[in-house]
């Protein structure tokens, strides 16, 4: 009796693992946005403001998909403004052929939630706005078809179109990635750790055969199955610790270091990043070799010359004046502690971003972890019995 309660009370919890506070900050913000931009769109001549239809409450649900989850295929731009469209005729029509209230509302939603599916555009605040249209039918009769167009589909693609914009600057990709997108370094391969073995149909009747089709799209569940076999692979690696391959003789450069400087070491080194510390080894940063290019890349297209002059600049005496460590270093780069098992390693250094992970001890660089220290490890680990 006990274990069933327990199982009931499971389920009846929390099915979506906590969100960090940045994210939800992000998707309240942009909803709001996205929001006054619709607001903004229609308010206009076409559509009465006295009629209270020109902001409609099933918008407040799309907002919660375009912008709260929209790696979902039922937020993607055509599913939430045709969905939302048709959902809206169906209403319509409901409203000049029903005339009891009940009925009217029922079947505005049962038919408005199969016209949907038969579109291929199954977006849930669609049966909000078919009902929405069935509550109301003295204002929806006085704007008739027009209702659809607007403010209905002129509202959906206007917050469609703000979460377009508002989801590259904020991290996140809206529309959805699709299969055939090139990867980060804009080739046609996909990325390293997503090279599965599947073909795009192969992926399509996994989620077809769990039914998930509704709930995910291609690429998500690529990336997915990618990360699970990496974090196996981790797993398989063995008790090896982040503190057994770190380097732990480093060269790191303060906050204020002159970029000529920073270039200075690159040159005798080679390396292929150096981390930015305070004096104390407080960590705040590493700079890859990847900042640099970029750096030259605009100072010759802020100076009008060549790339190679200003590479040549970098590197020598005469670097961009005024620029130092803090103003190319990357902050937000994977971290972990010195006892961290080498599969938390693989993750970041497998997606291609990261040449190489800071091993902290209370905020404090103790070392670093460079992808050949990685391979070095784990061909070490392959060839013992």
């Amino acid at each position: 009796m006990s274990q069933f309660l327990r199982r009931a009370i499971r389920a009846l919890g929390p099915a979506v693992p906590a969100g960090r506070p940045a994210e939800a900050l992000r998707a309240g913000f942009g909803a709001a946005l996205g929001l006054g931009a619709a607001g903004v769109v229609l308010l206009s001549p076409v559509v009465d403001p006295q009629l209270g239809l020109y902001l409609i409450a099933p918008f407040g649900a799309t907002s919660v998909l375009v912008f709260a989850v929209p790696s979902s295929p039922l937020a993607q731009p055509f599913t939430a403004i045709v969905g939302n469209a048709v959902s809206a005729l169906v209403g319509v029509a409901a409203c000049l052929l029903i005339a009891d209230p009940l009925a009217r509302i029922a079947l505005a939603v049962g038919v408005a939630i199969a016209a949907m599916i038969l579109c291929r555009a199954l977006h849930p605040p669609g049966g909000a706005v078919a009902m929405t249209a069935a509550m109301s039918p003295g204002p929806v009769l006085d704007l008739g078809w027009w209702f659809a167009l607007c403010p209905v589909a002129l509202g959906t693609a206007a917050l469609v179109g703000a979460a377009i914009l508002y989801g590259r600057p904020t991290g996140r990709h809206y529309p959805f990635r699709q299969f055939e997108d090139r990867n980060s370094h804009g080739t046609g391969d996909p990325e390293p750790a997503e090279r599965l073995g599947l073909s795009e149909a192969d992926l399509n009747a996994i989620l077809g055969r769990y039914r998930q089709a509704l709930n995910l799209g291609v690429e998500d569940l690529a990336r997915l199955i990618a990360a699970a076999e990496m974090q196996a692979a981790g797993q398989r690696a063995g008790p090896i610790r982040a503190a057994d391959i770190m380097s732990r003789d480093l060269v790191t450069v303060g906050p204020g270091t002159a970029l000529r400087e920073v270039a200075a070491l690159f040159r005798q080194h080679g390396f292929t990043s150096i981390p930015v510390v305070m004096p104390g080894g407080e960590f705040l940063g590493v700079i890859f070799q990847l900042h640099l290019i970029r750096c030259a890349g605009e100072d010759a297209s802020r100076a009008g010359r060549g790339f190679r002059e200003s590479m040549a600049r970098l590197f020598g005496r005469t670097a961009p004046a005024g620029l130092a460590a803090r103003d190319i270093m990357a902050a937000e780069v994977p971290v972990v502690a010195p006892d961290a098992p080498v599969g938390a390693l693989l993750p970041p250094m497998a997606e291609g971003g990261c040449d190489a992970v800071p091993v902290l001890d209370d905020g404090r660089l103790v070392g670093i972890v460079t992808r050949t220290d990685l391979i070095a490890a784990l061909a070490r680990q392959s060839l013992r019995p």
